[in-house]
């Protein structure tokens, strides 16, 4: 997926760069301007009422896009602000929720079919309502399609199955009813498929085990039902989540590439099969809240990538005494809520600091955590074979009962044929619908990790400024020539500067100092690599500019970065009592850490070579005018790189000299230490970690360093799971460090836990 988003964007914008001599079609243009109109005006599509100039040149914002190839629309990206806010919809417009009744969903359709090059469509919160027609197939070129948070009903149409270059398909969030359909194989290069947060009920349709290529599946919080297919042909599948539906098989054979499996609160039966021991790549397992018995593999436990596992409210039983190890990365652990019995084993140990385990509910000889007597799991496991043994006799008593109708039948059919020739063919047909049994519905859901999902969907639908090169005398004209009333502030790699350009555009600049030797070829260079890292989460570098320092102008001696202007300030100030007013409650930390945590992800593994040393700070993270975070000063090591090997010779500054890399993840976990107790003085945080995190393991400690905006409005269970991965992120060892994937999967988790503890008080307070 990441080789395809960096070729479609590499593509598009060599395509754009290409002097063009033709304006988008009048026809086009019209267009967007009927559309804007269908979509009653929403902000994000203000800029064109009065604009008369060329919409391909519009400048992109996180929501509004739009890009051109020659002389017709290729991407377009709408983010509207009517996001999903109810959990029913009767098929009607909602006032402020939802357009108004007049709109016309196939009316819309029509008019939008009429960009018939669109490779890309977003449009996302904008309060779309109705079925979709059928007509979407006109679109014949769409790669992405994405129709996120809308109020999209009835059945998913045919006419999507005739897509055949369709990569992306998000139709999360909506109200799209009935069974799911079967023509899915006809996507053949469907990577992403999410319709997860639907109505959708009936089997799982068997044509999505064809696709060879799919990486994410996403479909829970339906009400699919029925068996769970082998799933092992879906051998590029990383992602598997059935969360929240109606699935009441045993548990199916899995593709051994997955990373994350969630198949919690559905109704899975039987034992978690010995195959599930056998996924070495898997990091994230949950099958909370299902009617699994047994004991589980102590494979599991062990996996060598492990580092979730969530068993909690089943049947399982039996001892885990005899489990040896468990995976040097395993970090949380649940099991209550069964009917174990026994020891934990050493590695599950709860004083560790390593692991979060919880155990209660069960009849385990261990102290701490509510235990039941070891008798309650013994008759509940008596009771369960009992019930096992009369479940035996009824079908045997209702099988032989079937027997006798059918050996009855026979003989009646024989003295019909012999007695009644007229009605044969009537008798004939009875014992049929007797003998016959319907088929068996199939039915599944895979439902694709927000962490993953979210992040590959909008690389693939983000279409970003093309990059550009700014004159000195364009940045001074913006800057009022670098007047100190432009002036935002100075820090280790240069003074930062806000400037207005010609276009109306806010823009921040930064200004570098070079060394002279600095060879403009090899900044060149760098500098290409940089203006290739777009993610929703990283400021966007627009362009910059090169001040020679040399005759020849083969040296540098500065150079100005032009990035988006973000208005909203950074994340530190969002934390700081100075700023009361602006102090976010716990959930709003959560989505900034986990927007900025999917940005380092992606410079870390997004990108060849992958972008290090990233300069975390709560003051390098900005917020938009919708508190959505993205990471600046990124990459700053890519281009600094020269400049600090010639200071390291001796040709600048020792002072600047580094004497280690620092490391992404150590710094973030600083980030996660100031979201939980607020801005640490600069300089102090090392002696803060050796003094007090160890108060972190206790209520009392807590409530005396944790900020008191975080103890008001968070839970405790997703408090606990941010402490667990601050104290791995801050480690003093390295290699004994998180990945950036597993730090964004335990902040997805806690986000998760805290949005349904919200979700439940805002349930018993309507109440």
């Amino acid at each position: 997926m990441g080789c395809l988003y960096w070729f479609l964007l590499v593509f598009v914008s060599w395509v754009l760069l290409i002097p063009s001599t033709h304006e988008l079609q009048t026809s086009q243009v019209q267009v967007l301007l009927q559309l804007r109109k269908h979509l009653e005006y929403p902000s994000s599509l203000e800029i064109l009422e009065n604009y008369e100039g060329d919409p391909c040149n519009l400048t992109s914002t996180a929501h509004m896009s739009i890009t051109c190839q020659g002389n017709s629309v290729t991407e377009l990206k709408i983010v509207g602000d009517k996001p999903v806010k109810v959990s029913d919809f009767n098929g009607h417009a909602i006032p402020n929720q939802t357009l108004s009744e007049s709109f016309s969903i196939d009316s819309f359709v029509t008019t939008l079919t009429r960009l018939t090059s669109l490779r890309v469509l977003s449009l996302v919160s904008l309060g779309i309502w109705g079925p979709l027609p059928d007509k979407i197939h006109r679109l014949s070129s769409l790669e992405v399609l994405d129709f996120c948070s809308n109020f999209m009903s009835g059945s998913i149409p045919f006419g999507i199955s005739r897509l055949n270059k369709l990569q992306i398909l998000v139709m999360e969030t909506n109200f799209f009813d009935g069974s799911v359909p079967d023509w899915w194989d006809s996507l053949s290069n469907l990577t992403i498929l999410s319709l997860k947060g639907n109505q959708l009920k009936g089997p799982f349709p068997t044509s999505l085990c064809r696709i060879s290529s799919l990486t994410d599946l996403a479909m829970s919080h339906n009400e699919l039902s029925g068996k769970l297919p082998d799933m092992s042909t879906l051998t590029s599948l990383h992602v598997l989540d059935l969360r929240e539906n109606k699935l009441d098989s045993g548990l199916p054979v899995l593709p051994k590439g997955l990373i994350t499996v969630l198949l919690s609160k559905n109704s899975f039966s039987g034992e978690i099969p010995d195959q599930f021991g056998e996924l070495d790549v898997l990091q994230h397992l949950d099958l909370s809240f299902n009617h699994l018995s047994g004991t589980p593999p102590s494979a599991l436990f062990s996996l060598p990538n492990i580092s979730y596992l969530h068993l909690a409210s089943n049947m399982l039983s039996g001892s885990l005494s005899d489990y040896r190890s468990c995976g040097s990365k395993l970090g949380f652990v649940d099991i209550s809520n069964n009917k174990l019995t026994g020891v934990l084993p050493p590695c599950l140990d709860s004083t560790s600091d390593k692991t979060v385990v919880k155990f209660g509910g069960n009849c385990l000889s261990t102290d701490g955590q509510h235990q039941h007597q070891e008798s309650y799991c013994r008759e509940a496991s008596t009771s369960k074979q009992s019930r096992v043994r009369d479940i035996g006799v009824l079908v045997a008593i209702i099988g032989g009962a079937v027997l006798f109708i059918v050996l009855l039948g026979s003989v009646l059919l024989i003295l019909c044929r012999r007695h009644c020739s007229r009605v044969k063919i009537e008798r004939h047909t009875r014992p049929k619908v007797v003998h016959d049994n319907p088929p068996t519905g199939v039915s599944s859901e895979v439902l694709t990790n927000a962490r993953l999902t979210s992040q590959v969907v909008k690389l693939g639908t983000q279409i970003f400024p093309v990059y550009r090169w700014f004159s000195l005398e364009e940045l001074k004209e913006a800057t009022n020539n670098f007047d100190s009333s432009s002036f935002m502030g100075e820090g280790s790699k240069g003074k930062l500067y806000r400037g207005r350009l010609e276009n109306g555009t806010y823009v921040a600049i930064r200004s570098l100092a070079l060394l002279k030797k600095y060879s403009i070829q090899n900044l060149k260079v760098r500098l290409d690599f940089l203006s290739k890292l777009h993610h929703p989460h990283l400021v966007t570098l627009l362009g910059h500019c090169i001040e020679g320092g040399g005759q020849d102008d083969s040296t540098a001696n500065k150079i100005f970065l032009v990035y988006e202007y973000l208005s909203n300030g950074n994340y530190r100030t969002h934390l700081s009592e100075n700023f009361p007013e602006k102090v976010l409650k716990w959930s709003d930390r959560l989505a900034i850490l986990i927007g900025v945590a999917k940005a380092v992800h992606f410079l870390h593994t997004g990108v060849i070579p992958g972008a290090f040393n990233n300069r975390l700070r709560t003051n390098n993270i900005l917020l938009d005018e919708h508190r959505i975070a993205k990471l600046s000063d990124y990459g700053m090591s890519i281009v600094m790189q020269e400049n600090e090997k010639l200071e390291a010779k001796g040709e600048g500054p020792k002072s600047c000299q580094k004497t280690k890399q620092e490391d992404d993840v150590y710094n973030f976990g600083f980030i996660l230490l100031e979201s939980l107790v607020g801005p640490i003085v600069t300089g102090k945080g090392e002696s803060f970690l050796l003094n007090e995190m160890a108060s972190f393991g206790s209520h009392d400690g807590r409530r005396r360093i944790v900020d008191p905006v975080v103890l008001t409005t968070c839970t405790q269970e997703s408090l606990s799971i941010v402490v667990s991965i601050t104290n791995k992120c801050i480690c003093p060892e390295p290699s004994s460090r998180p990945s950036f994937e597993d730090v964004l999967w335990n902040l997805q988790y806690a986000s998760q836990v805290q949005a349904t503890a919200d979700s439940d008080q805002k349930s018993d307070s309507t109440s």
